[in-house]
């Protein structure tokens, strides 16, 4: 797919299997949404051809249309209307009975936290509460298949794990999600299998275990100290085998030493805390996590070769 002369997605080529969720990852301008508006026929593909629910995109759009949800990452909904009035109109618009409508209505209020501003117009709500009335809407129509572009976005820790909660359910009961995200942590809770997109290229696609066996490549030593010197900085940075070191940024968060090999690298990280005199208070060494392999694989993607 091509923008004037920037290719946005290129030779990209992939599988969903049905009532998986499939998650679509990667850095913002990566392609995930140009992705989305091709495969939910919103945008006509300069070249290639893809088939969803089976029916060719090209020629059978129409097809496709009354089949699929989509969350969009843009707000929409009906500014005049309450929030169960934007429910009810959605599902009557998708010929859902009216008695069907009135169940699905109390239901959603009640997972999305909306019950309270049942009432009340979009204009009037949170951010947060419009995303999550843009979300639920989704939820008043029977899909064969949801594409939820970014849904988290604006919400709160509870109301996400909400949302990803719901979103297994609908999967379970045979649903197919196509999710896209930059969140790594969701990723891991709710993807069956992830496709990692850079650069308008797909460079990983397999179980998220795979992807971190496959790509992770270091492993993360996790340690505290009681004090962090600058001189204690720079001889960790200069051991062989060290790749990276990242700070925490909170309090609660250890500093992550990233290494080619732990066996090696630990006891000489051991014996540099030790000459100077810099106490270890926590030790841990863990693999590398979905965020770790995602930041590693697209920091190194320039002039790189893909994984198709």
């Amino acid at each position: 797919m091509k923008y004037d002369k920037v290719v946005a997605v290129n030779n990209v080529s992939f599988k969903v299997m049905k009532g998986e969720v499939f998650g679509f990852l990667g850095p913002n301008g990566a392609g995930k949404t140009t992705t989305i508006r091709i495969l939910t026929t919103l945008l006509r593909p300069t070249s290639g051809n893809a088939k969803v629910l089976g029916f060719d995109l090209l020629s059978e759009g129409g097809k496709i249309r009354p089949r699929i949800g989509v969350v969009q990452q843009e707000l929409s909904y009906e500014h005049a209307l309450s929030v169960q009035a934007n429910l009810d109109i959605y599902g009557f618009l998708w010929n859902v009975s009216k008695a069907e409508r009135r169940k699905r209505i109390e239901l959603l209020l009640g997972k999305f936290g909306l019950r309270e501003v049942r009432k009340t117009a979009p204009p009037e709500l949170s951010m947060g509460q419009r995303r999550r009335l843009q979300v639920a809407r989704e939820f008043m129509h029977d899909s064969e298949l949801m594409f939820l572009d970014e849904p988290t976005t604006g919400l709160d820790p509870q109301a996400r794990r909400v949302t990803l909660d719901f979103v297994r359910e609908k999967a379970k009961d045979g649903v197919t999600v196509f999710f896209t995200t930059h969140i790594m942590e969701e990723a891991e809770y709710v993807c069956d299998r992830i496709a990692i997109i850079d650069h308008g290229r797909i460079m990983a696609l397999d179980t998220i275990d795979n992807v971190k066996r496959r790509f992770g490549g270091v492993s993360v030593i996790q340690l505290r100290f009681a004090e962090y010197s600058s001189d204690l900085d720079n001889s960790l940075h200069s051991l062989p085998g060290v790749q990276k070191i990242v700070q925490p940024t909170r309090v609660d968060e250890p500093l992550k030493i990233f290494v080619e090999n732990a066996n090696t690298a630990l006891p000489k990280i051991v014996e540099v805390a030790a000459s100077l005199n810099a106490r270890i208070t926590e030790l841990r060494l863990e693999e590398p996590s979905l965020d770790d392999v995602f930041v590693q694989m697209v920091n190194n993607s320039k002039g790189g070769k893909h994984d198709e």
